[in-house]
């Protein structure tokens, strides 16, 4: 009867070759035995091909005797001969073995840990909170608690942090922050009025805190009272920080200096050149030799250079243009 081939590779099987005068007389007894075979594969009469559990294996001698038959394993297959193969290799288990386990080991510890979002609070801080709670580097990932209670604890711990998160992943651990956005504080004042700084028309007064003693378009003089701090009747009164805003219309008096009289330069339209080679920091002078015939000039250059492709040369030409010109008052 034919097996599973899966439950045949589990509890092993043999492909055996049978070799005898009428060999294949001996099917009947075999299968009266209940042993099972399959994939039969007659050769010719004295020799014949077929597949036996390892259970049955030895069955098959007691059939075999007297009958002048012999039998030959050809190949062996499953489970129980994989294990035999492995026996053999004892290093090489006990390498693979050592290798799994140390796979295991390095997989369940932390080797690195980064802090992301943090701008005004510190990474010690961070990360001093973080090893409270038992996050370090080489600290094993089966002793630590879960993210959501990390994440919690760590947050309570930073004052300056508005949300706190921790993600473990594999070997690494991610701490981002979230920092919370802390008004300024403003400064402590005594009581006080509002007052004028400078002499001004008055033209819009809005008071935050305190009384306003002045209208719109009220003439004040600089130091007279715009806000006062007191605020109440002569019964109930309370004296407070004056604050507010007031806008008005400053007059300033203005001072400036024109000179009576004014130099400029003017050109009188007569010009000429001079032309150079250069080569790097040098020129050579090809035209425009002696003497400038002008009293008052001024010289205007043009260099240029030669280029091949993206790149600049060294070498180039230089023009001078010298105009003539007068000084007048």
């Amino acid at each position: 009867m034919k097996q599973s081939m899966f439950i045949a590779r589990i509890r092993g099987y043999v492909r055996i070759e049978l070799r005898g005068k009428d060999c294949e007389r001996l099917i009947n007894p075999i299968m009266e035995k209940g042993i099972s075979m399959w994939d039969i594969r007659p050769k010719d009469r004295n020799n014949m091909e077929l597949c036996i559990m390892v259970k049955d294996f030895f069955s098959l001698r007691p059939i075999l005797k007297g009958t002048g038959c012999k039998l030959h394993v050809l190949e062996r297959f499953g489970f129980p001969f994989f294990l035999d193969k492995l026996g053999r290799r004892k290093i090489f288990i006990g390498g693979l073995l050592t290798f799994v386990i140390a796979l295991y080991v390095l997989t369940s510890m932390v080797w690195q840990i980064s802090i992301e979002g943090n701008e005004q609070i510190t990474k010690a801080e961070i990360m001093q909170a973080a090893s409270q709670q038992g996050i370090h580097k080489f600290q094993w990932k089966f002793r630590m608690k879960s993210s959501e209670e990390l994440s919690r604890e760590i947050q309570n711990m930073l004052p300056r942090a508005a949300w706190v998160g921790v993600e473990i992943r594999g070997t690494h651990v991610v701490i981002k922050v979230v920092e919370a956005t802390i008004p300024d504080k403003n400064p402590l004042m005594n009581p006080r009025n509002l007052v004028a700084s400078k002499n001004a028309l008055v033209t819009e007064i809005y008071s935050d805190r305190g009384r306003p003693m002045v209208k719109p378009n009220t003439y004040v003089r600089k130091g007279d009272v715009l806000i006062s701090g007191i605020i109440g009747d002569e019964e109930n009164s309370q004296v407070v920080v004056a604050s507010g805003k007031v806008k008005g219309i400053v007059w300033y008096t203005s001072h400036i200096e024109a000179p009576l009289t004014k130099s400029y330069k003017a050109y009188t339209g007569e010009s000429s050149y001079r032309r150079y080679l250069v080569f790097g920091t040098r020129a050579l002078q090809l035209t425009g030799y002696g003497k400038l015939p002008y009293e008052a000039s001024e010289i205007i250059p043009n260099r240029k250079k030669l280029q091949l492709g993206a790149f600049t040369l060294p070498v180039g030409w230089l023009s001078e243009k010298v105009m003539e010109g007068s000084n007048d008052q």
